[in-house]
């Protein structure tokens, strides 16, 4: 899948807001604001449950990696997530 497409994919769940479980949360790490090289993708079956975390990482950007931004929205679409929520900007390391 193209870059553009899945983030434009992944934005468009982001905006609907939330809709209910099951619900992803994005949440992207660096060593600087600039450039995230860690994504930790949080899933909540249903509310009061455990929270499920995998981690990418990747040289690059993980914003910018086509791989990363495709994974997450095969994620999405294969859990039937109703939420979509992104931690703004860069956690630093």
């Amino acid at each position: 899948m193209h870059i553009d497409k899945a983030k434009k994919r992944i934005s468009k769940h982001l905006k609907s807001g939330f809709k209910g479980y099951p619900q992803i949360t994005l949440e992207y790490f660096g060593q600087t604001a600039a450039s995230a090289n860690e994504v930790a993708v949080q899933f909540i079956f249903e509310e009061g449950a455990d929270v499920q975390v995998e981690r990418f990482n990747c040289e690059e950007d993980a914003r910018e990696s086509e791989l990363i931004q495709s994974t997450i929205v095969k994620i999405i679409e294969r859990t039937d997530v109703k939420t979509v929520l992104e931690i703004e900007g860069v956690t630093i390391l």
